[in-house]
């Protein structure tokens, strides 16, 4: 591999990692506001069970989250220094935004989440809780603006000329609200919440097949089942949004997605599968819905999409895998509404929590969103190539000039290495806290 490609794999193995812990916080962030709103209407002492338990959950992950994400700002100027000059004005406002506001505001009133339920009243708990909460999707919300900007950059002028021009921000505002930013946030929030709701299904589903804490954990199920089927439901809406936009400001992104070779006078299918050729200009082995794409991108089922062959051949990202990844996370989707759909319906029927095989399969499941919101990251970031900031900075020309193959060689193993140990401890942690289940509630089941 050369050095380019090492620089990329070291950063996608650090940033997954990373986001393997955000999602989790972001969305039981929210369900822990739910429960605690729920303590304070009824009193019930099971609901405060309920959010002291996963206020454990909450803050371990948190924790990890932090840990993991420093690495990722230090390779900015190790691997990435003509990108970090070239942009880092731009590029470090939101960064700066969100250590200052957001993880700040979150920081400090996580501490009185995980340690005020004794010396605070209920209402100012919940207050901080919900402070918590804010602060986790304002984090996640100046990230994404960042991001965003990348894939649709707007609000800046370029000064300078030759090795000292750089980005500069004309407009913030536009800068924040890029066309991308807000259906991508919107989305990856949403994708979270579906993360976290499928974490507490699949945490109550195993105290129930081993009859332990059964109130606790039929509580626990049928929040977050209601949960989990309005932000699936919402992620196909969202999802809709987010193609359309992609299609209007980044038409080689999406046409990688679909694997649009060519540019047809006649409505474009829409591929379910299938095994793109970039060499031969075709999708082999192809099951299509005619008319597919065109119904989704402009809703008249009429209009062609733009193919890979209006940009030249140096502009195209990795088909294939852009392709593959983008139809595992939309097919993960799918079967998220489906069995957050069945989950409501035997709840309401009150058969739901008989269905040993279906508590099995929830178990099962809890793998299944930590890969779509990956999935969903690596078909966004692999479709920008080969543009680092989309049709402004290239990934090849952003690389530091000094960095070598055999260190970022080293820095991947150690990183690899380093974050096994890492996700280990936090696995033993949080397997730890599952087995010890949540404090007994006096005068009531548990």
């Amino acid at each position: 591999m050369n050095v380019e490609m090492l620089a990329r794999a070291q950063f996608a193995l650090t940033v997954m990692f990373h986001y393997l812990f955000p999602p989790l916080t972001i969305g039981l962030g929210g369900i822990l506001v739910v429960m605690e709103a729920l303590h304070l209407k009824t009193r019930n002492p099971q609901y405060l069970a309920m959010a002291k338990f996963w206020t454990k959950i909450f803050s371990l992950n948190f924790a990890l989250g932090v840990a993991s994400g420093i690495v990722m700002e230090f390779q900015f100027g190790t691997n990435w220094a003509t990108y970090s000059r070239y942009v880092g004005d731009v590029f470090g406002s939101p960064l700066a935004a969100e250590g200052v506001f957001a993880f700040f505001l979150e920081s400090s009133f996580l501490g009185l989440l995980v340690f005020g339920w004794d010396r605070l009243s209920p209402r100012m708990h919940f207050l901080a809780t919900c402070m918590v909460a804010l602060g986790a999707t304002l984090s996640a919300a100046w990230i994404v603006v960042a991001n965003s900007w990348q894939q649709t950059p707007a609000g800046f002028h370029i000064v300078g000329e030759g090795l000292k021009a750089r980005a500069e921000i004309t407009d913030f505002w536009a800068m924040v609200f890029n066309p991308s930013s807000v259906i991508r946030l919107t989305h990856a929030v949403i994708g979270a919440y579906v993360l976290a709701a499928f974490f507490v299904m699949g945490v109550s589903a195993w105290y129930l097949l081993r009859g332990r804490h059964l109130d606790f954990a039929k509580r626990c199920f049928i929040i977050a089942a209601v949960t989990g089927l309005l932000a699936s439901l919402a992620a196909a809406g969202s999802g809709d949004a987010h193609g359309r936009q992609v299609a209007r400001t980044q038409p080689v992104k999406l046409a990688a997605m679909e694997a649009i070779f060519e540019t047809r006078n006649e409505p474009t299918p829409l591929y379910l599968f299938g095994i793109p050729d970039e060499q031969a200009r075709q999708v082999r082995m192809g099951v299509a819905i005619p008319a597919g794409v065109s119904l989704l991108v402009h809703h008249d089922g009429k209009t062609p999409v733009p193919g890979l062959d209006r940009a030249p051949r140096s502009d195209w990202p990795p088909v294939a895998l852009t392709f593959a990844t983008f139809r595992l996370m939309v097919g993960l989707g799918f079967l998220f509404v489906a069995l957050t759909l069945v989950a409501v319906v035997l709840g309401g029927r009150g058969t739901l929590f008989e269905k040993r095989w279906l508590l099995w399969v929830f178990v099962a499941a809890v793998p299944l969103p930590y890969a779509a919101n990956q999935l969903g990251w690596v078909a966004a970031e692999v479709g920008r190539q080969p543009w680092v900031v989309y049709g402004l900075l290239r990934t090849s020309d952003a690389i530091s000039k000094t960095v070598v193959a055999n260190q970022l060689l080293g820095s991947i193993v150690m990183f690899t290495v380093l974050y096994a140990l890492l996700f280990g401890l936090w696995l033993y942690i949080l397997l730890d806290k599952i087995r010890q289940g949540p404090e007994p509630v006096k005068g009531g089941l548990s």
